[in-house]
């Protein structure tokens, strides 16, 4: 299937340009003004709408198993709500057990994944370490087009990574081109603040922020950057949610190390009030790790995106009822920790940024798209419209308006922490692969539409620098 899409302003991270689209099977074939339709050609009048490349999520628990339950979303509802609000790809997460192959692993989340109607990759995270696991770190890379390596510096006594796991996986992880990523909060920390609140008999969701305050992702983000920075490997620090950690990641840039900073979009725009609702099931509804934090670090965050000392956006989309969050009613640890957003990531990010001038148009899609296609080695494969990229596009009305609700969302779970919202910026048309998936509120999607997308390792540059890192590393003194 070919189309035209006629009218529209194309806008990109580097430029926008009032031009034509010619989508060719799942690739854009050309750009420009007054372009030929092929005979078949279905043309898409656009005026009026802006054209972007389409969102990349790079942060999503679709299917998940976790804390004795599994999310509300699989793979096809998640990937299908993603594309109703303009994200046409998504990296997941593969989680090991602890002493589990990582390979096994790796497989049953792609057949988990088979039913995607979006294109999506996986960082696999590393729950242990053994030789096994150094072996199979390097089959991922160089067989399974993976490029990227998860830790949990969270979650004690199930699947945390402590230093010596950081130490061996970032070290193996450069040496193999791939890009370590952690999620940053000291678990020692926040298993001894649980005990306590529990202990005073503090159980409802509202002990869950106070349990996991900003020192305690601030402290795993500097551990986490001071060992990046000894191995010399680059860092990509998921969901920040706090200006400490987020100072961490600018002072490290600032001396030059290579740190990315990635911020969702819940933490751009919910507070920690919601955590004091006297509703059990609001408040267990909005638990997710790091917790939302106050307007004060709401706004650091913000001015870490227009800085550009934040990189990427994503949603960490893990759905739970309610009935699963009651899981928690009488302790609060035991909340499946998650929340959605994969639908309303886009337009919340365009009224809350761009429509307040905190952002510019092209601004928006460097930190939707571009920027996680680049640091993921995705680019320019996906992340920008030009002729031979994946037809990956969202037809934009920044004048439209709807407001966000679970009677009308597409994800499941049946909650949203954006519920209410009315937000000025909607997904009209999503192309996905080629495909027209969404049409003005109608999705057009079948199981299996979407593709496993490979990320090859860095290059020769990342290469380099594990062989410095080796050379320079401190020698034993004799004694």
């Amino acid at each position: 299937m070919s189309y035209l899409i006629r009218g529209a302003q194309v806008v990109n991270a580097d430029c926008s340009q009032d031009a034509e689209i010619l989508i060719v099977g799942d690739k854009i074939a050309a750009v420009g003004a007054k372009l030929d339709a092929p005979a078949g050609c279905e043309v898409i009048e656009a005026a009026g709408l802006l054209a972007m490349p389409g969102g990349i999520d790079p942060h999503t628990h679709m299917q998940l198993p976790f804390m004795g339950t599994v999310t509300a979303d699989d793979f096809f509802s998640g990937t299908a709500a993603g594309l109703s609000g303009g994200t046409t790809s998504i990296i997941d997460f593969v989680i090991p057990n602890p002493q589990q192959s990582l390979l096994e692993a790796f497989h049953t989340w792609r057949g988990w994944a088979e039913k995607s109607v979006a294109d999506y990759g996986f960082h696999v995270a590393i729950t242990w370490w053994s030789e096994q696991v150094r072996a199979e770190m390097a089959e991922l890379v160089t067989q399974h087009g993976v490029n990227s390596f998860k830790h949990f510096m969270a979650y004690k006594n199930a699947i945390m990574a402590d230093d010596e796991v950081l130490v061996q996986s970032f070290t193996r992880a450069l040496e193999l081109g791939a890009l370590p990523t952690v999620h940053a909060e000291n678990g020692e920390l926040v298993f001894s603040l649980q005990q306590a609140l529990l202990k005073q008999g503090i159980t409802g969701p509202e002990a869950h922020p106070l349990s996991r305050p900003p020192i305690v992702e601030a402290e795993a983000a500097n551990r986490a950057i001071a060992i990046a920075n000894v191995l010399n490997t680059p860092l990509y620090i998921v969901h920040v949610s706090c200006k400490e950690a987020l100072e961490a990641i600018a002072r490290a840039r600032g001396n030059g190390q290579r740190v990315f900073g990635e911020v969702l979009a819940g933490h751009l725009i919910v507070d920690d009030s919601v955590y004091r609702n006297p509703d059990f099931d609001f408040a267990a509804g909005h638990v997710m790790s790091p917790p939302f934090r106050s307007k004060e670090h709401q706004s650091a965050l913000w001015q870490g995106l227009q800085a550009g000392h934040l990189h990427t956006t994503a949603t960490d989309h893990c759905t739970f009822c309610a009935e699963q969050k009651a899981a928690g009613k009488l302790d609060f640890s035991k909340i499946p920790n998650g929340c959605g957003g994969i639908e309303d990531r886009m337009a919340v990010i365009w009224d809350a940024g761009v429509n307040t001038g905190r952002l510019t148009p092209n601004e928006f899609v460097r930190i939707t798209s571009s920027n996680c296609a680049q640091i993921f080695n995705l680019y320019p494969r996906k992340g920008v419209i030009a002729p031979g990229a994946d037809a990956d596009i969202v037809l934009w009305d920044a004048q439209a308006t709807r407001t966000i609700s679970t009677k009308t969302q597409f994800a499941k779970g049946g909650f949203n922490v954006f519920e209410g919202r009315t937000v000025r910026g909607v997904a009209q048309h999503t192309f996905a692969g080629g495909r027209h998936a969404f049409k003005l509120g109608q999705l057009q999607v079948e199981a299996g539409q979407g593709r496993y997308t490979t990320r090859p390792a860095f290059g020769a540059q990342h290469q380099a620098l594990a062989r410095h890192a080796a050379l320079h590393a401190p020698q034993a003194v004799p004694r």
